[in-house]
């Protein structure tokens, strides 16, 4: 009788939603993948507890939708994407809300999927386009992702697609993307968040050998604007293109990140498709945001992009960058403005306590109006030696414009929408480099330097051989 007792138990746990399920049992036969997925699949609520150990996946695992309140913890936990396996991601949470996902593991298994991949064209939806990610979040209402590793993953560790309250914090992404054709990156490898999504955090986290970008929204022309998002203190190490990219979006801080090696390495980057690597990268139309106080080593492009952005505060961010001209094939300027989105006009920036210590060009390329340059450092500027050196760096750009890339500071109308350049403020700055004392700031034709308030600034010479003439690659993961 009381065996009898027991199977019905053991029955009754298989069949029905309890409060806490253990996946460690083995009473209900079948696969490790099987006995998952089917928990998976008909739990509304509660806490799953997945087994100690690797659990090969051939297919999406997905919750069932309209899970709420639910929480999945691992225990040492690793899933796996088979060498078959086909699918958008290896776990799939859609129409969900209140979930959590924390400590386990997920293994893409890279190197059994073919490769190359060729970047998604313009205007295509990122969860329609990619396959075999780690993560993917489709219409979900409150998550919570944690202590998550991710490795080897093809496409994305994360993906966020029309969902809001998305917070991952402390997770570990880790030699993740692929290449294309010409064996160049394909944006793959990180965390993305598109399609109008909206109050997401990404903190504490860690990307290391990523060979697209490491954290970015979607500049998707086609879909809402995402908003009110936080990138914060996370940490970038050997990343092929961008290190963060903030596209298409409003009100988005980022804030006391760190990194290295960006841009690294050098065979691997985009030069096709311009994949220019930096730092810190804006795309699309994005304004009231903040990047601040972050800080970044070894930037083979630029240190912050600021394409699209307007109507924000660019503060206390430092880039260093100590090898000569010939360790940067893909060099640029500090900071670099522009507004290729017609959609916006760049304006009203504040640029203020910056510190931008060795570039291959200038320290501020600057488009638009209204802007406050103030209290900046530009220094170790032009490593290359334009326009001395016009032949081995390509210092003459535009035939029109030979000052722009030798100097410190350059206004420029622009290469997109040609606006005007007036009424902005350049003070209090101080800007050495090769050449910097004659070449410290300087206007491109059509520019009226009278129309802006310029000075006063600290301009001189330095030396621009550093003591370190070439950095190594960093090696990527395979």
């Amino acid at each position: 009788m009381a065996k009898e007792a027991l199977l019905a138990l053991k029955f009754t746990l298989c069949a029905l939603s309890v409060a806490i399920i253990d996946l460690n049992f083995t009473g209900c036969g079948g696969t490790a993948e099987s006995r998952l997925r089917k928990t998976l699949a008909s739990e509304i609520t509660g806490v799953i507890q997945l087994p100690t150990g690797v659990i090969e996946v051939s297919s999406e695992l997905h919750l069932t939708p309209g899970a709420h309140d639910l929480e999945i913890v691992g225990s040492g936990t690793i899933l796996k994407a088979a060498s078959d396996f086909k699918g958008r991601a290896v776990l799939v949470v859609e129409e969900a809300r209140a979930i959590r996902l924390r400590d386990f593991s997920i293994d893409g298994n890279r190197v059994a999927f073919p490769q190359p991949k060729e970047m998604a064209p313009p205007e295509n939806y990122f969860r329609v386009f990619y396959s075999n990610s780690g993560i993917l979040l489709d219409r979900v209402q409150g998550a919570e992702i944690s202590q998550i590793q991710f490795s080897a993953i093809p496409s994305f560790a994360i993906l966020v697609s029309r969902s809001a309250g998305v917070k991952i914090k402390s997770v570990l992404v880790e030699d993740s993307g692929t290449l294309n054709a010409k064996r160049r990156n394909n944006t793959t490898g990180g965390i993305a968040i598109e399609e109008g999504s909206s109050d997401f955090e990404v903190r504490d986290s860690r990307f290391r050998r990523i060979r697209g970008n490491a954290l970015w929204t979607h500049s998707l022309y086609i879909s809402p604007r995402l908003h009110d998002g936080v990138f914060a203190a996370n940490r970038f190490e050997t990343i092929g293109r961008d290190a963060i990219q903030v596209g298409h979006a409003s009100r988005v801080r980022v804030e006391e990140n760190t990194g290295d090696h960006i841009g690294y390495p050098p065979e691997a980057v985009d030069v096709e498709n311009m994949g220019t690597p930096v730092a810190i990268d804006t795309a699309g139309n994005v304004d009231h945001s903040t990047y601040a106080r972050n800080k970044f080593e070894e930037i083979d492009g630029k240190c912050i992009d600021l394409d699209g952005f307007h109507d924000g505060s660019i503060v206390e961010n430092k880039c260093t960058s100590r090898g000569s001209a010939v360790s940067y094939p893909f060099g640029h300027f500090g900071i670099v403005m522009n507004d290729t989105d017609r959609s916006m006009r760049s304006q009203n920036v504040e640029i203020r306590g910056n510190v931008i210590d060795g570039t291959k060009f200038g320290g501020l390329f600057l488009v638009g109006s209204g802007h406050r340059v103030i209290g900046n450092s530009f220094l170790h500027l032009n490593t290359a030696q334009c326009n001395e050196n016009a032949k081995q760096f390509g210092c003459i750009y535009k035939a029109d414009e030979p000052k722009m890339l030798e100097s410190g500071i350059y206004l420029s109308k622009g290469f997109e929408q040609m606006g005007p350049v007036r009424g902005n403020v350049i003070r209090d700055n101080k800007i050495s480099g090769h050449k910097m004392k004659s070449r410290c700031i300087a206007a491109g034709p059509g520019v009226r330097p009278g129309e802006n308030s310029i000075g006063p600034n600290e301009c001189e010479d330095y030396t621009t051989v550093p003591l370190h003439p070439l950095h190594p690659s960093a090696s990527d993961g395979k």
